[in-house]
């Protein structure tokens, strides 16, 4: 687990964030997926981000990324879809042609990491309140 040491904060934040096209459009290829990959990773230097993992389908992506704690998931999102569909429209101006947005405007963000919540609730539960 890689941890973010701050001066008053030790962090591990991950989140696995999933990016639809508008309409379900299926026009994700291979070499638009490496440039998404190659955009979404300049986007995370600049936000103090990591990206652990990112793949995708003809319609959708898939990011792992690790997060500091003063960066906002929707923040997060915006940043990334924009970052990466104006890069996507730049080196593939055809895509463009549909006048038409890249990303959906919806997207799912889910934590991830740590002990799973029965054991969290458990441990929690068996903790001795001082009387």
């Amino acid at each position: 687990m890689d941890l973010i040491k701050r001066r008053n904060s030790v962090t591990s934040l991950q989140a696995h964030l999933i990016f639809t096209t508008k309409y379900r459009r299926k026009v994700l290829k291979e070499q638009h997926v490496e440039c998404l990959r190659s955009a979404i990773e300049s986007a995370c230097e600049k936000l103090g981000c990591a990206p652990i993992e990112m793949d995708g389908g003809r319609d959708h992506i898939h990011i792992l990324i690790q997060y500091p704690p003063k960066l906002s998931i929707s923040t997060l999102v915006n940043s990334l879809k924009t970052t990466s569909s104006r890069r996507l429209h730049q080196e593939y101006p055809h895509l463009r042609s549909s006048g038409q947005a890249l990303w959906s405007r919806s997207y799912l963000a889910s934590s991830i990491g740590g002990a799973p919540i029965e054991v969290l609730r458990k441990y929690i539960e068996n903790q001795n309140t001082p009387r």
